[in-house]
């Protein structure tokens, strides 16, 4: 079959992926089956349908724009998202991230249209072009999504479901339900809770479970956000984390137990419980909490290039499934980095816990530890030198950092262009490329990030019998996914304990 289907995937591996039931391309694409009128995963344990009688599409808005309904066997929404929206860093990529946190349904159209540089209708062009459906399709889907979500995994009233999925009526709510999963809210809690049951209650929280790709190290990424927590903002205790977040209509909380193997019919998930002012920020509390997971990372696709590579391969055998943790706040993230130039991670965390100290919003919360939030970039901006106890170069990076981002120059966010922002953050004096690939990682989740002046790089090298002077040739070879290589190399430095060094590159 030669033909390309909509939004230019190759059809003839579409089919193969679903002849052969591949979960690795469960999110990647949707199979719209066009006799029965369902659209699937591609590992949908259904009879394989005919080659002639699908279409393959990037989303499941696009899906959903053939007249096809969500398949009530294989729930194809309820799989982790597509790894090519970091992979592939182009518009459509920004504009889904952006419309996975909730922008159009706070800002509309116009809002996502702006965040991106372009005008409403051209964007909805672009977007059509390349993914098979408008912005506000795009959006639909979401909400269509999240909805069965919170309806299936949550104890919530339908009518906040409704608005906590963004819709601006329960009428409409209900409307989409039914057009999207030929089901009603009703009829689909009661089949779930009869197939698996949901999580126990717990009095003003809401619990759901955020499914991943296996595998999954998890206990690897606790880890390391256990030896970088800071007090006030994160907790972690008894192989759970938990954090204060700061969401668009006010603040919250999440606590996260990490992913583990599908057992018993149940998919590998996480499960986040949250805390929130207002229900309508709970797509972007769970979108973010996505983000620190790495969920929609393809573990099996990295371990194809890493676990090839002799100098890798190794560290790719003895933990599977390492991901790079993301983070919930971009500019969070930023002034950690910023934070820890040139000095340990016990001397970071220091620094960053006597500013949360200082300029953090205490907040009153349900979980024990947990009572501030992470300063805003007005109030760091606002530090006069020598307020924290840091080199004078260090130090005006901080605030012209924090100007930055207080003003709009800088977003630093998953919908920023890379290009674009790594030149602001390098026109900035103080921040220098170690700080601009860290916060590309962690921040915007590029998977192609490499630190070869980093000192824990240049360490695991040396361990492995390699140059550090060579290191930006060897990681030619592990691109697209220098980013796990980075992590795998850190992680090889953990036996027994963590690197207690991140960096000394001078960026100052």
């Amino acid at each position: 079959m030669e033909q390309q289907t909509p939004g230019d995937l190759d059809a003839s591996r579409c089919y193969r992926a679903v002849s052969s039931r591949d979960r690795r391309f469960d999110g990647v694409f949707y199979t719209a089956v066009h006799t029965t009128g369902i659209y699937c995963r591609p590992s949908c344990p259904a009879r394989t349908p005919a080659v002639a009688n699908v279409t393959f599409h990037r989303t499941a808005a696009a899906a959903q724009a053939t007249g096809c309904r969500a398949c009530k066997r294989c729930a194809p929404d309820a799989t982790p998202g597509s790894p090519q929206w970091d992979v592939v860093a182009d518009v459509a990529g920004r504009a889904m991230r952006l419309i996975a946190d909730g922008v159009v349904d706070r800002d509309g159209v116009e809002g996502l249209a702006a965040r991106l540089g372009y005008t409403p209708r051209h964007l909805g062009r672009l977007l059509r072009a390349e993914l098979g459906a408008g912005p506000l399709a795009l959006a639909r889907a979401r909400r269509a999504q999240t909805a069965r979500t919170l309806i299936e995994e949550s104890h919530l009233q339908f009518g906040q479901v409704a608005f906590a999925a963004g819709f601006s009526s329960v009428r409409q709510f209900n409307d989409t339900v039914r057009e999207v999963y030929a089901a009603s809210p009703k009829e689909l809690r009661t089949a779930r809770s009869r197939s698996r049951g949901t999580p126990s209650p717990v009095p003003g929280r809401v619990q759901l479970r955020l499914p991943v790709r296996t595998p999954y190290a998890g206990d690897a990424l606790l880890d390391f956000l256990a030896v970088r927590a800071i007090p006030g903002v994160e907790v972690v205790r008894d192989q759970t984390y938990a954090r204060t977040l700061r969401l668009p209509r006010g603040p919250g909380t999440v606590e996260l137990s990490f992913p583990q193997e599908e057992r018993e019919g149940v998919p590998a998930h996480a499960l986040a419980s949250f805390a929130l002012t207002d229900l309508r920020d709970l797509t972007a509390a769970t979108e973010r909490v996505r983000r620190l997971l790495d969920a929609d990372c393809d573990p099996v696709a990295v371990a194809d290039v890493l676990g090839r590579e002799p100098l890798l391969a190794e560290a790719v055998r003895r933990v599977p499934g390492l991901r790079v943790p993301g983070h919930v706040d971009g500019y969070e993230a930023a002034v950690r980095a910023v934070l820890g130039q040139q000095v340990t991670i016990t001397s970071a965390q220091g620094l960053t816990r006597r500013l949360v100290e200082r300029l953090g919003e205490k907040v009153v919360t349900d979980v024990e530890g947990l009572d501030r939030l992470f300063p805003t970039p007005e109030a760091v901006a606002a530090l006069a030198p020598g307020d924290l106890p840091m080199p004078a170069s260090r130090a005006r990076a901080l605030a012209l950092l924090s100007q930055a981002v207080a003003t709009g120059a800088t977003p630093l966010d998953r919908g920023a262009d890379r290009r674009a922002l790594r030149a602001d953050l390098l026109a900035l004096p103080g921040i220098g490329p170690w700080t601009c690939d860290y916060v590309a990682m962690r921040a915007l989740g590029d998977p192609d990030c490499f630190l070869p002046s980093d000192s824990g790089t240049r360490a695991a090298l040396r361990a492995m019998g390699e140059d550090p002077a060579r290191a930006t040739a060897l990681a030619q070879q592990w691109r697209p996914w220098r980013s796990y290589a980075q992590m795998y190399l850190w992680q090889s430095l953990t036996r027994p304990t963590p690197p207690t060094d991140d960096h000394d590159e001078k960026d100052d």
